[in-house]
């Protein structure tokens, strides 16, 4: 226990605060912090995860069919666990839960995932193969559900507001086809109901912050590819997130595997040398996204910190158990602490992009990432305790 506290841990929560520190005395711009996002996420993290992958074997993943069903089934039913308990006990709206789901009920195992398995269980197919599944899962599966979600909580809340005749007029600028000019408008804005990047921006003028509408962002964000026919917005979302590298990657190294083609071994050390970028990176950066958000501590956000870093290990644990993986005890411990990192910061940026949840989620992230070396360190000495109550 001690060891792995002084040479695991340690190491990744000094990273985070220098990255922490970093960031708030402004030694990255804001250019530079994306960039750093973009390199574990776009490069680093897929050439570790497509790497680790295409070493395993069919035999391997036929072994492993149960822990990728609990990852799917079990991360899954916990986003939606998440999003149905925030609308219950906090009385949050269709799209606050849904983006409460993202952040206590995703892992961010994009960032710290290779950072915190790595160092404790070896870098191994078997812990890749985990972190493999657990990132597709997230990446390609809650994300788009939780967009989803947030876009029919959005269409419940216009349809809502068509009976209500208030408003406030702003004036928007209106940019003109083809050219740069601007033209001012003036709208009449309905009260309580999502709006337009431009209308929000006029609104704020007025000291008035309001919900973005997902549609059409999205359409504005995508103008141009396609021939003026809106695709579903969640259908467009689980595509879009299925051709992110970070989603991509490990999907066609699981292809391959499955149909029995082999990337040649002198291949890896070109993937292996740009994939050890990722711990170091990764954590870094997560501390220099953690020096951006300011937060408090409330009610909601204990249950999130509660929700994210205990409940939902135990419940991934205790499934485990139940689904016949009591053989294989190092597995289940791997499985658990990829389910119960920090949440993911996929949320938080959608929360701001769309205005939505952001303080809570804010807080529920920052709150989280902090007592993660309490949780981590807990699961580290529990789990060998309960190996031993089933055998």
């Amino acid at each position: 226990m001690t060891t792995i506290l002084i040479n695991d841990i340690v190491p990744i929560l000094v990273i985070m605060l220098l990255g922490y520190v970093c960031g708030k005395f402004t030694f990255f711009d804001d250019d530079q912090r994306q960039g750093l996002n973009k390199l574990v996420l776009n490069i680093a993290l897929p050439a570790a995860l497509f790497i680790s992958i295409v070493k395993a074997t069919r035999k391997m993943f036929a072994q492993d069919i149960v822990l990728t069903l609990i990852s799917l089934v079990g991360v899954t039913g916990l986003f939606m666990l998440s999003y149905y308990l925030d609308k219950l006990m906090f009385h949050r709206s269709t799209q606050e839960a849904a983006v409460c789901a993202m952040i206590a009920g995703s892992p961010t195992i994009g960032f710290l995932g290779f950072a915190v398995l790595d160092p404790i269980y070896g870098n191994n197919a078997t812990t890749n193969l985990v972190i493999g599944i657990v990132s597709i899962v997230v990446n390609a599966v809650t994300i788009p559900l939780g967009l989803s979600l947030i876009n029919r909580g959005q269409a419940a809340l216009k349809e809502k507001a068509k009976k209500n005749n208030g408003g406030t007029e702003v004036e928007v600028e209106l940019p003109q086809k083809g050219t740069a000019v601007k033209k001012v408008k003036k709208v009449t804005v309905p009260d309580d109901v999502p709006v337009s990047d431009e209308e929000a921006k006029a609104l704020s003028e007025k000291g008035i912050k309001r919900e973005i509408d997902l549609v059409h962002a999205e359409f504005k964000d995508h103008a141009g590819e396609d021939n003026g026919k809106h695709m579903n917005p969640t259908l467009k979302s689980v595509l879009d997130a299925i051709k992110k590298p970070v989603a991509a990657a490990p999907l066609i190294a699981v292809i391959l595997v499955l149909i029995g083609i082999r990337v040649p071994s002198s291949w890896a050390p070109t993937f292996d040398l740009i994939a050890k970028a990722n711990a170091g990176v990764a954590v870094l950066a997560a501390g220099l996204a953690l020096s951006t958000v300011k937060f408090s501590i409330d009610k909601e956000v204990i249950w999130n910190t509660f929700f994210r870093l205990f409940l939902t290990p135990a419940i991934i644990v205790a499934a485990a158990y139940l689904g016949g993986m009591g053989s294989d005890p190092q597995k289940i411990s791997m499985l658990c602490l990829a389910t119960g990192l920090p949440p993911a910061f996929s949320g938080i940026i959608i929360s701001s992009r769309y205005n939505i949840y952001v303080k809570e989620g804010a807080s529920s992230v920052a709150v989280s990432t902090v007592f993660f070396a309490v949780s981590c360190i807990f699961w580290i000495w529990a789990l060998p305790l309960i190996a031993g109550v089933f055998h």
